[in-house]
C-alpha cells in the first residue's frame, strides 16, 4: 500500500470521526429525556411528588432539591416517591423512608436532635466566639497607649522619611 492511498483512508477516517462529533450535541437531549422521571398523568399524585421533592436534597448534585435536579438519582427518587403514593402511603410515610434509606441530609429542614445540633447551632456559636475574639482584640488595642517618641527616635524618623527636621508635628 503506497502513502498516498494509507493518507486516503486516514483523511476519510477523520471525516467520519467529524461528523459523528457534530451530531453527538443533538442527540443528549433525546439521550437525557430517557433517564428522566416522567410525569404519570394524575395530577393529585404529581402535585404531591413535586411537594415532597421539593423538601428532599438531591444527594448527587448537593445544592438541589429533587424537584430542581435533572440527575438520575433525583429521577429515581421521584420514580420512588411516585410508587409510594400509588401504594397509598402518606407524606410522613414518604419522609421516614427516606430518611431511614439517605439519613437526615437528604431532609432540607434536619429536624433538632443530638446528631444535628452543631448543624443547627454551629453558625451561632461561631458568631458568639467571633464577637468575643473581635471585642477582646478591641479592649487590647485601647489599652495600648501611643507613646510619644523620643528626641533620637524622631531624628531617625525624620532621616527615613526625608523631611525637613523643622516639620515636627
Amino acid at each position: 500500500m503506497n502513502l498516498s492511498a494509507g493518507l486516503q483512508k486516514l483523511a476519510l477516517a477523520l471525516r467520519r470521526l467529524f461528523i459523528v462529533l457534530l451530531l453527538i450535541p443533538g442527540l443528549q437531549p433525546a439521550l437525557a429525556a430517557d433517564g428522566m422521571a416522567q410525569p404519570m398523568g394524575d395530577p393529585v399524585v404529581e402535585a404531591r411528588v413535586n411537594k415532597l421533592a421539593e423538601e428532599l436534597r438531591c444527594l448527587t448534585c448537593m445544592g438541589q432539591s429533587i424537584a430542581d435536579s435533572q440527575s438520575s438519582f433525583s429521577s429515581d427518587m421521584k420514580r420512588e416517591i411516585r410508587n409510594m403514593i400509588k401504594a397509598g402511603k402518606n407524606d410522613k410515610e414518604i419522609i421516614g423512608f427516606m430518611v431511614q434509606r439517605y439519613g437526615d441530609f437528604v431532609l432540607y429542614r434536619p429536624p433538632v436532635k443530638s446528631t444535628t445540633w452543631l448543624l443547627w447551632g454551629g453558625p451561632f456559636l461561631l458568631l458568639i466566639l467571633s464577637l468575643v475574639f473581635l471585642l477582646a482584640k478591641l479592649r487590647k488595642r485601647r489599652g495600648q497607649a501611643a507613646t510619644e517618641l523620643t528626641e533620637t527616635e524622631h531624628q531617625a524618623a525624620v532621616q527615613l522619611l526625608g523631611k525637613r527636621e523643622g516639620d515636627r508635628p
